[in-house]
């Protein structure tokens, strides 16, 4: 039995577009968390902290290296309210 045709049975049983159902599902399942948390939860949660504005808080995993020029050459961080944002 070849690839191709294993392939074309595998995809045949469903387990392909079931995998692909899950994807879509999990992705729009994300976005709508992320909507909720950044305009229901957060505008609520601002005031009992104090206002405080942690869209611009970030945990540093590493000391920055900087160049001889001052221009920092490498820093590991995370964005806290972003974890996934790229840098």
């Amino acid at each position: 039995m070849g690839m191709v045709s294993e392939f074309k049975e595998f995809a045949v049983k469903g387990n392909l577009v079931d995998m692909a159902v899950g994807f879509v599902m999990g992705t729009a399942f994300a976005t709508v968390t992320k909507d909720f948390i950044d305009g229901v939860f957060m505008p609520l949660l601002q005031p009992v902290m104090g206002g405080i504005d942690l869209s611009e808080w970030n945990w540093v995993i590493e000391a920055p290296v900087v160049a001889a020029d001052g221009t920092v050459t490498d820093l590991s961080l995370i964005h806290i309210s972003e974890p996934t944002r790229p840098y």
